[in-house]
């Protein structure tokens, strides 16, 4: 079964897509390397990523966030309250990579989050690879596990992905031939979540949930962890603007 995904481009706007690269640029030097949190033993390591973060927080991105999460729940079948973000800006210059994994260490209920990946990146592209991979869930005698299959989101400029922090997936290998900061895959990556109880099991074809997060449960730590162990704060959500949020369109009705 596929992970369901909400995916939008032109997200920011080329004028803030543009500061915002811009931005992430200038702060080359207060990048440090990503870390990987080991649900049993609760160690933080390097193991199986190569990446740059950096622990931020933006009033422009989170309302643009709050302004479209009615509408990406409702494409993602959820219905858990969402109330909180985490956000760190990741580089991945030449072979910046991320192993397969779910974000169950970055949420306090993996079973109710969603994952936004928010890309940047110079035009014309300084780096190659660098794609996202999103693991179907093989369901079989009870159990769930990631399967062999998976869809590919292509990092385009100004775009966001949206997915259950459940999901199995990775960061392919990028290359970088400039060898500059500049040329580099950047994302603004973030955790959203709640503190409400788990959504009910929808209709189909959403009824994926439950079975995602089973899936996932041999990644979440054991113990909660009060700090993330890349250093990004929780932040509130704001409300959404009437104004300015996302919806779909209304059914086309014929005379």
């Amino acid at each position: 079964m596929a992970a369901p995904v909400c995916r939008f481009e032109n997200f920011l706007g080329a004028e803030r897509a543009g500061t915002l690269l811009e931005y992430a640029i200038s702060r080359q030097a207060d990048f440090n390397a990503g870390t990987v949190l080991d649900p049993l033993s609760g160690q933080v390591s390097h193991k199986g990523r190569s990446s740059l973060v950096l622990p931020v927080t933006s009033a422009v991105f989170s309302a643009h966030l709050a302004d479209c999460l009615p509408l990406v729940q409702e494409v993602l079948g959820h219905r858990a309250a969402l109330t909180h973000t985490r956000t760190v800006l990741t580089a991945h210059g030449e072979g910046g990579h991320y192993g397969m994994h779910t974000d169950a260490s970055r949420v306090r209920d993996v079973s109710t989050a969603v994952s936004a990946v928010y890309y940047l990146h110079r035009r014309p592209r300084g780096f190659d690879g660098g794609r996202l991979r999103l693991y179907d869930t093989l369901l079989h005698e009870g159990g769930a596990r990631p399967a062999e299959s998976y869809r590919t989101i292509e990092p385009e400029h100004d775009t966001i992905v949206f997915f259950p922090a459940s999901a199995f997936h990775e960061v392919v290998a990028s290359t970088c031939p400039s060898g500059l900061f500049a040329d580099s895959r950047f994302t603004l990556t973030t955790w959203i979540s709640g503190t409400g109880s788990a959504p009910e099991p929808p209709a189909a074809p959403f009824g994926i949930w439950p079975w995602m997060a089973r899936a996932a449960e041999r990644t979440r730590p054991l113990a909660d962890a009060e700090r993330d162990h890349d250093g990004a704060r929780p932040i509130a959500l704001p409300l959404a603007d009437p104004a300015t949020r996302l919806t779909l369109p209304e059914p086309r009705t014929t005379p």
